[in-house]
Protein backbone atom coordinates (compact mmCIF):
# COMPACT_ATOMS: atom_id res chain seq x y z
CA UNK A 1 0.00 0.00 0.00
CA UNK A 2 0.66 3.90 -0.84
CA UNK A 3 2.50 5.47 2.57
CA UNK A 4 1.85 9.05 2.60
CA UNK A 5 3.99 11.70 4.71
CA UNK A 6 2.19 14.53 5.14
CA UNK A 7 0.89 17.26 8.20
CA UNK A 8 -2.72 18.44 8.41
CA UNK A 9 -1.65 21.96 8.04
CA UNK A 10 0.39 21.62 4.66
CA UNK A 11 -2.27 21.79 1.67
CA UNK A 12 1.02 20.46 -0.32
CA UNK A 13 0.21 17.48 0.96
CA UNK A 14 -3.75 17.58 0.32
CA UNK A 15 -3.60 18.58 -2.69
CA UNK A 16 -1.95 14.77 -3.16
CA UNK A 17 -4.62 13.99 -0.71
CA UNK A 18 -7.24 14.92 -3.47
CA UNK A 19 -5.68 12.91 -6.07
CA UNK A 20 -5.82 9.44 -4.47
CA UNK A 21 -8.80 10.47 -3.36
CA UNK A 22 -10.10 11.16 -6.87
CA UNK A 23 -8.19 7.77 -7.95
CA UNK A 24 -9.72 5.35 -5.58
CA UNK A 25 -5.95 4.46 -4.78
CA UNK A 26 -5.82 3.20 -1.05
CA UNK A 27 -3.10 4.82 0.73
CA UNK A 28 -2.19 5.06 4.64
CA UNK A 29 -1.43 8.42 5.95
CA UNK A 30 1.31 9.28 7.80
CA UNK A 31 1.19 12.32 10.14
CA UNK A 32 4.25 14.25 11.04
CA UNK A 33 4.55 17.09 13.37
CA UNK A 34 7.19 19.07 11.34
CA UNK A 35 7.02 22.08 14.55
CA UNK A 36 8.48 19.37 17.11
CA UNK A 37 11.10 17.98 14.11
CA UNK A 38 9.53 14.72 13.17
CA UNK A 39 10.36 15.44 9.40
CA UNK A 40 14.18 16.15 10.48
CA UNK A 41 14.40 12.69 12.04
CA UNK A 42 17.41 10.39 10.82
CA UNK A 43 14.75 7.80 9.77
CA UNK A 44 13.01 10.37 7.94
CA UNK A 45 15.32 11.92 6.15
CA UNK A 46 16.21 8.66 5.28
CA UNK A 47 14.04 8.16 3.08
CA UNK A 48 13.39 12.26 1.69
CA UNK A 49 16.82 13.71 2.52
CA UNK A 50 15.13 17.32 2.19
CA UNK A 51 13.07 17.26 4.94
CA UNK A 52 9.88 18.14 3.55
CA UNK A 53 6.35 17.13 3.48
CA UNK A 54 4.35 15.70 1.22
CA UNK A 55 6.86 12.72 0.65
CA UNK A 56 5.13 9.62 -1.31
CA UNK A 57 6.48 5.86 -0.31
CA UNK A 58 5.50 3.61 -3.00
CA UNK A 59 5.41 -0.25 -2.85
CA UNK A 60 8.54 -0.74 -3.40
CA UNK A 61 9.98 1.84 -1.10
CA UNK A 62 10.94 4.41 -3.91
CA UNK A 63 10.30 7.37 -2.31
CA UNK A 64 8.85 10.84 -4.39
CA UNK A 65 8.92 14.14 -2.97
CA UNK A 66 7.45 17.08 -3.96
CA UNK A 67 3.88 17.66 -4.47
CA UNK A 68 3.75 18.52 -8.32
CA UNK A 69 6.46 15.64 -9.05
CA UNK A 70 4.02 13.34 -6.96
CA UNK A 71 0.50 14.50 -8.78
CA UNK A 72 2.15 14.03 -12.15
CA UNK A 73 3.29 10.26 -11.21
CA UNK A 74 0.07 9.46 -9.78
CA UNK A 75 -1.77 11.28 -12.46
CA UNK A 76 -0.17 9.44 -15.63
CA UNK A 77 -1.98 7.32 -17.67
CA UNK A 78 -5.32 8.47 -16.60
CA UNK A 79 -7.94 11.46 -17.30
CA UNK A 80 -5.87 13.81 -14.96
CA UNK A 81 -2.99 14.45 -16.89
CA UNK A 82 -3.74 15.00 -20.79
CA UNK A 83 -1.55 12.45 -23.32
CA UNK A 84 -0.75 15.31 -25.74
CA UNK A 85 1.77 17.70 -25.57
CA UNK A 86 -0.15 20.52 -25.55
CA UNK A 87 -2.33 19.61 -22.88
CA UNK A 88 0.35 18.52 -20.61
CA UNK A 89 2.65 21.66 -21.26
CA UNK A 90 -0.50 23.50 -20.41
CA UNK A 91 -0.58 21.81 -16.69
CA UNK A 92 3.07 21.83 -16.27
CA UNK A 93 2.17 26.02 -16.86
CA UNK A 94 0.26 25.90 -14.24
CA UNK A 95 1.87 23.34 -11.61
CA UNK A 96 5.01 25.49 -11.82
CA UNK A 97 3.17 29.17 -11.41
CA UNK A 98 1.85 27.60 -8.63
CA UNK A 99 4.83 27.06 -7.14
CA UNK A 100 6.48 29.90 -8.31
CA UNK A 101 3.68 33.35 -7.94
CA UNK A 102 1.06 31.23 -6.10
CA UNK A 103 2.55 29.11 -2.86
CA UNK A 104 5.56 31.69 -2.47
CA UNK A 105 2.52 34.19 -1.40
CA UNK A 106 -0.46 32.70 -0.29
CA UNK A 107 0.38 30.27 1.64
CA UNK A 108 3.70 32.06 3.05
CA UNK A 109 1.14 34.83 4.16
CA UNK A 110 -1.23 32.01 5.76
CA UNK A 111 2.16 30.67 7.45
CA UNK A 112 3.07 33.76 8.84
CA UNK A 113 -0.68 34.47 10.53
CA UNK A 114 -1.14 31.01 11.75
CA UNK A 115 2.07 31.06 13.57
CA UNK A 116 3.47 34.48 14.34
CA UNK A 117 5.32 33.12 17.16
CA UNK A 118 7.91 31.43 14.87
CA UNK A 119 7.30 34.21 12.17
CA UNK A 120 9.23 37.16 13.67
CA UNK A 121 10.98 39.40 11.86
CA UNK A 122 8.52 38.46 8.71
CA UNK A 123 5.57 40.57 9.49
CA UNK A 124 5.07 44.32 8.08
CA UNK A 125 6.60 44.82 4.56
CA UNK A 126 7.32 41.35 3.71
CA UNK A 127 3.72 40.34 4.68
CA UNK A 128 2.40 43.55 2.89
CA UNK A 129 4.62 42.22 -0.28
CA UNK A 130 3.27 38.62 0.19
CA UNK A 131 -0.67 40.56 0.13
CA UNK A 132 0.63 42.15 -3.40
CA UNK A 133 2.05 39.20 -4.85
CA UNK A 134 -0.78 36.84 -4.06
CA UNK A 135 -3.13 39.18 -5.03
CA UNK A 136 -1.49 39.56 -8.32
CA UNK A 137 -1.06 35.47 -8.73
CA UNK A 138 -5.18 35.52 -7.96
CA UNK A 139 -5.90 37.73 -10.59
CA UNK A 140 -4.45 36.03 -13.04
CA UNK A 141 -6.32 33.32 -11.89
CA UNK A 142 -9.87 34.94 -12.45
CA UNK A 143 -8.62 36.27 -15.91
CA UNK A 144 -7.93 32.88 -17.03
CA UNK A 145 -10.99 31.55 -15.11
CA UNK A 146 -13.53 33.70 -16.57
CA UNK A 147 -13.15 32.21 -20.00
CA UNK A 148 -12.53 28.75 -18.61
CA UNK A 149 -13.84 26.43 -16.56
CA UNK A 150 -10.60 24.81 -15.43
CA UNK A 151 -6.73 25.52 -15.78
CA UNK A 152 -5.54 23.27 -18.64
CA UNK A 153 -6.45 21.08 -21.45
CA UNK A 154 -10.70 21.74 -21.27
CA UNK A 155 -11.04 19.23 -18.47
CA UNK A 156 -10.32 19.11 -14.55
CA UNK A 157 -6.49 18.08 -14.02
CA UNK A 158 -4.20 17.63 -11.81
CA UNK A 159 -3.46 21.83 -12.42
CA UNK A 160 -6.49 22.46 -10.46
CA UNK A 161 -5.31 20.26 -7.73
CA UNK A 162 -2.22 22.05 -7.24
CA UNK A 163 -4.05 24.95 -7.42
CA UNK A 164 -6.68 24.48 -5.04
CA UNK A 165 -5.00 23.25 -2.31
CA UNK A 166 -4.32 26.70 -0.93
CA UNK A 167 -6.14 29.00 -2.97
CA UNK A 168 -8.99 27.53 -0.74
CA UNK A 169 -7.55 28.74 2.08
CA UNK A 170 -6.61 31.82 1.43
CA UNK A 171 -8.52 34.03 3.37
CA UNK A 172 -6.83 32.37 6.68
CA UNK A 173 -3.70 34.35 4.70
CA UNK A 174 -5.51 37.49 4.77
CA UNK A 175 -6.35 37.64 1.13
CA UNK A 176 -9.93 38.69 0.72
CA UNK A 177 -11.70 36.24 -2.54
CA UNK A 178 -14.93 37.68 -2.79
CA UNK A 179 -12.54 40.18 -5.35
CA UNK A 180 -12.28 37.25 -7.33
CA UNK A 181 -15.70 35.85 -8.26
CA UNK A 182 -14.41 33.56 -11.62
CA UNK A 183 -11.83 31.57 -8.79
CA UNK A 184 -14.48 31.10 -6.33
CA UNK A 185 -17.15 29.86 -8.92
CA UNK A 186 -14.49 28.04 -10.24
CA UNK A 187 -13.72 26.84 -6.16
CA UNK A 188 -17.11 25.07 -6.30
CA UNK A 189 -16.59 23.12 -9.36
CA UNK A 190 -13.56 21.31 -7.75
CA UNK A 191 -15.43 21.01 -4.98
CA UNK A 192 -18.79 18.90 -7.03
CA UNK A 193 -16.17 17.03 -8.43
CA UNK A 194 -16.63 12.73 -7.79
CA UNK A 195 -14.42 11.54 -4.87
CA UNK A 196 -13.90 15.30 -3.91
CA UNK A 197 -12.45 15.25 -0.08
CA UNK A 198 -11.78 18.50 1.63
CA UNK A 199 -9.10 19.57 3.40
CA UNK A 200 -8.29 18.18 7.13
CA UNK A 201 -9.18 20.71 9.98
CA UNK A 202 -5.60 22.57 10.77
Amino acid sequence: MLRLYDNKESRNGYKVVMLLNHLGVAFERVELDIFKGESRTPEYLAKNPAGKIPALELEDGTVLAESGAILWYLAEGTDYLPGDRIGRAQVLRWICFEQNAHETSIAEARFILHHPELSRGREGDILAEKHKRGNAALALMDQHLADNHFFAAGRYTIADMALYGYTQVAGEGGFDLSQYPAVGAWLARVAAQPGYVPAPES
